[in-house]
């Protein structure tokens, strides 16, 4: 199923909403203003939290963590060398590793988990410039997960840029 994402509203204290490709609320990113570290819940349309997502506090290489029910559900760093596109892994708790690969600030990536395709997110299936889709391919996926890590990834992904930029 995909999921309609507006972009470029991903500033702490933004809130707003992820919808079906019919239209129909499906998440709310609610994002949490006046904290030490970026903080962004992802509730369902009733306002129940799903994941928390922060971006960790020490961390080398820049990390954020997706959280369920106070507890971390995974880690997501960038790898080290990656020559002709963002990567990045995504290690879940109990040890299971995600791929995220592609080009991330264009939005046209994947996340795959062991070669076979979890999700991808584009912005070709949409006329709207500001706008991309998390299509979810397998059903028995943990959504939430997957929206999740496409939303970390991306504010990593432009942190990351931002940075470069005033290097420069």
């Amino acid at each position: 199923m995909k999921y309609l994402v507006r972009d470029k509203i991903f500033a702490i204290g933004d809130d707003y909403w992820i919808e079906t490709e019919n239209g129909r609320h499906a998440f709310l990113v609610d994002g949490k203003a006046l904290r030490l570290r970026d903080t962004l819940e992802l509730k369902d349309p009733d306002g129940m939290v799903l994941v928390t997502l922060r971006q960790k506090l020490i961390s080398l290489r820049g990390a954020m963590t997706i959280e369920r029910d106070g507890s971390t559900l995974a880690t997501i760093r960038r790898k080290r060398l990656s020559l002709l596109r963002n990567h990045y892994r995504v290690t879940l708790v109990e040890g299971t590793e995600l791929d995220v690969s592609g080009r991330i600030l264009d939005r046209e990536f994947v996340i795959e988990y062991d070669g076979e395709l979890l999700a991808h997110i584009s912005r070709r299936w949409f006329q709207l410039r500001e706008t991309y889709a998390v299509n979810v391919v397998r059903e028995d996926a943990d959504t939430a997960l997957l929206i999740a890590v496409a939303v970390c990834v991306i504010r990593m992904s432009e942190k990351e840029a931002d940075h470069s930029d005033d290097d420069d």
